[in-house]
């Protein structure tokens, strides 16, 4: 029986570079044994059997019992870029990227990732000291989404041109002291949606948040765990519900970032069910972990979980779960921060206030282990539906149509994924340039055995095979839906 095929694939002399044999090829659509054959970067076939191409091809791989997915593609991480100091920080993180199965990666240039002030006055300076910056350092597939600063010159007049150089997508935040007033975020998210692009929001109200924090200062609670209690779910849900007003007026398309409580997601339903254009995503830290991490009565240890916004109840972590399998949450990123407890948040053990101890928690190389073992194996999404939130929707919306999927003409960007694995997640074990992990001594199910982007190895029995500076770049064409 065939099932995908390019016309004449393996005729004619042609050779074959790789012959991936008896997986169980894995897309949104459905799951089914096949063989792929991979030429040139590209998938050229898909067939239930392809025998007749192992003796032509440079290599063959036997997959059997093992998933055949597209690689992850992470549309949200904070990548620090390489300094004099450590040139290898970038190039670390893509490595472990392809160790959890990620073959592309999106990274904003918000401050702190390394971006100079001249980058936060101008994007289109952002742009070029980005690429430059990062050129032939990754190991795998990466893309720039900008961060719009509130400090920015004139961003509304460079915002087309940003579009027209593949960077489809750009950030603004709500708070932080670089936060985009709500008049500039809603002609920032028109003037994205007249030219083809699409804005991405950080959903807290300023208003409510730094009052909040003022107060518990002046309170004298000034623990990590007051970060939490000064951000509740309700700060997220006001702001979430603005963002999709300014959306629905403006008729331009939103994406909700790191979407964390029940009360924020029924903002997107009403949305959704009025056709405004926005899609959420949520992340793995909210989906694992819970408020009750805050209780720890170590400052240093509390401080791993300081992630904006915070971890919520387990009520919210269920309604996320619940949202990702009825659609009304469309995709799973990371939020990949590479913060490390010895060096930005060393602080913590020293007594200084929550509010001076810096967000975010690494997650690069847990994405697919995590959203498998918890999601698939625990019974709470299909094998289809986990591939449609973390390669497949993450694809499509951001622009990256040569990823995502498993198909004829797209690139041979894949993961062998052995369900079967068992393994302890600890810190020592993973190759990011963080010092921790959020989810140390977590018992998971599932791991990645090899892992090939544009048909080139780069994880090989859990080993990595690739080369700095293989990874390409990538445009990003104009955001549709």
């Amino acid at each position: 029986m065939r099932l995908w095929a390019a016309p004449d694939i393996g005729r004619g002399g042609q050779m074959t570079d790789l012959l991936v044999r008896g997986g169980t090829v894995v897309t949104a659509a459905g799951s089914r044994t096949a063989d792929l054959a991979l030429e040139g970067g590209r998938i050229v076939a898909i067939e239930a059997d392809l025998t007749s191409l192992a003796a032509g091809a440079d290599e063959v791989v036997d997959a059997t019992g093992l998933l055949v997915l597209p690689g992850a593609v992470d549309v949200h991480t904070h990548t620090r870029v390489a300094t004099d100091a450590e040139p290898d920080r970038f190039f670390r993180d893509s490595v472990a990227a392809a160790f959890g199965g990620t073959t592309t990666f999106l990274s904003f240039n918000n401050p702190g990732t390394g971006s100079s002030p001249e980058a936060e006055r101008s994007l289109l300076t952002g742009i070029r000291e980005w690429r430059a910056a990062t050129d032939a350092d990754s190991a795998v597939d990466y893309g720039l989404s900008l961060v719009i600063s509130g400090r920015a010159d004139d961003p509304l007049g460079e915002l087309p041109a940003t579009i027209e150089a593949g960077v489809a997508t750009s950030k603004a935040f709500m708070v932080f002291d670089f936060r985009l007033p709500d008049e500039r975020l809603f002609e920032a998210m028109r003037v994205m949606g007249q030219h083809g692009g699409m804005l991405q929001v950080h959903c807290e109200d300023p208003v409510l948040l730094d009052a909040g924090v003022a107060d518990a200062l002046q309170r004298g609670d000034v623990l990590p765990r007051y970060h939490a209690t000064t951000r509740p779910s309700y700060i997220e849900a006001v702001a979430t519900a603005r963002a999709v007003a300014f959306a629905r007026a403006s008729g331009a398309p939103l994406h909700v970032v790191h979407l964390t409580s029940a009360a924020a997601l029924e903002e997107v339903r009403r949305a959704k069910a009025l056709g405004v254009r926005v899609t959420a995503e949520t992340c793995p830290h909210y989906l694992v972990l819970t408020e009750e991490r805050y209780d720890d009565p170590d400052p240093a240890a509390c401080a791993r979980f300081i992630v904006a916004p915070p971890l919520r109840s387990r009520g919210d972590r269920d309604a996320l779960w619940a949202g990702l399998a009825d659609g009304s949450l469309d995709m799973v990123a990371t939020d990949h921060v590479p913060d490390r407890l010895a060096v930005e948040k060393v602080e913590a053990a020293r007594g200084v206030p929550f509010n001076e101890i810096s967000n975010g928690a690494p997650g690069i190389e847990t994405l697919l282990t995590l959203l498998y073992s918890e999601g698939v194996a625990n019974g709470r999404l299909s094998i289809e539906r986990m591939v449609d939130l973390i390669a497949t929707t993450p694809a499509a919306r951001f622009g990256i149509g040569a990823k995502g999927a498993l198909t004829v003409g797209r690139d041979a960007d894949l993961v062998l994924f052995d369900p079967a694995a068992r393994r302890t997640l600890h810190a020592t074990d993973l190759h990011h340039s963080s010092d921790y992990t959020p989810y140390e001594g977590f018992e998971v199910t599932g791991a990645v055995r090899d892992v090939f982007v544009r048909g080139r190895a780069v994880i090989r029995d859990a080993a990595f095979v690739g080369r700095r500076g293989a990874g390409a770049y990538v445009e990003r064409g104009e955001i549709a839906g």
